[in-house]
């Protein structure tokens, strides 16, 4: 199987072109965790398959490193607009990618040397009604700025979904070591049934914040593009910030927009491709 190694912002996935290589009866979530091992497999935050789709120009689908597929995958997106782009299945600037959280719109920025330098993505409106999140709870109301108790600490949370679910925690200030401990506690906590993505918090200013993730099924990683977005929704709903803000990750920043005028939120970050290979391993199949 020919892959490709990409990454952004420091959040690398391994790509692979699914309209050239035949993955029928794969076991995708196991191949997914064999290939993101980073000792006896490729190494990566999980794994990504760019394939035709009969809604958009193209389909992304994502597995983390523990074999559970995601529905969105921001810095992803960003990747998978440069491979298309930069290696000749599309000749637009302008396209459409299937995810499981729905359709969404990448706008590529060409260099001049032909290649995709940076990407915006229409990454759609946020959802922040339970159900929809998902959450449990009844009611419409959005769960802005509420308490959520894990291992005798409270936070102040805020629940978003990007086409995935976010439980973005308001902290004074960024602990490394409470990214960790308690990252994977509110990542499972009751209230989410299909676990969260969990992002601290920091405001630095009106149009800065600072940015810790730990990723469901993944753990801590560089950057995430749909918990970017996810913060900087949370943190305008709390009057914490102004619509255009700059969010400092730890691989890198990304520019996040939050337009009233079509209640749409846009990502716009670098993509990078880090080398191609051939995986020699057996796949694994479902027979």
């Amino acid at each position: 199987m020919k892959f490709t190694k990409m990454h952004g912002l420091g959040n690398d996935y391994v790509y692979v072109n699914a309209f050239a290589e035949n993955l029928t009866d794969v076991d995708l979530p196991e191949l997914a965790r064999r290939v993101s091992d980073r000792n006896f497999g490729i190494g990566g935050d999980g794994l990504i398959l760019i394939m035709p789709s009969d809604q958009a120009d193209f389909r992304m689908r994502v597995f983390n490193n523990d074999g559970s597929e995601a529905k969105n995958c921001g810095n992803g997106l960003r990747c998978v607009s440069k491979y298309v782009y930069d290696h000749g299945l599309t000749t637009k600037t302008t396209f459409t990618v299937e995810t499981l959280g729905g359709i969404v719109v990448p706008v590529v920025e060409i260099g001049p040397d032909g290649k995709v330098i940076r990407v915006t993505i229409d990454m759609g409106e946020p959802r922040l009604e339970r159900a929809s999140i998902p959450m449990t709870g009844e009611g419409a109301s959005p769960f802005i700025e509420q308490p959520i108790s894990a291992n005798g600490r409270t936070f102040t949370m805020t629940a978003v979904s990007m086409g995935n679910p976010h439980a973005v925690l308001f902290v004074d200030r960024v602990d490394e070591q409470e990214v960790v401990e308690y990252g994977p506690l509110i990542e499972k906590h009751e209230w989410f049934p299909e676990r969260a993505n969990v992002e601290f918090i920091e405001i630095l200013n009106r149009n800065e914040i600072l940015f810790r993730v730990w990723e469901r099924g993944t753990g801590v990683t560089l950057a995430c593009g749909t918990g970017a977005c996810a913060a900087t929704v949370a943190a305008i709903l709390s009057g914490k910030t102004d619509r255009t803000v700059t969010v400092h990750l730890k691989g890198g920043d990304l520019g996040i927009e939050w337009r009233q005028s079509d209640n749409r939120v846009y990502m716009t970050g670098p993509a990078a491709e880090v080398f191609h290979g051939e995986y020699l391993e057996p796949l694994p199949t479902n027979r």
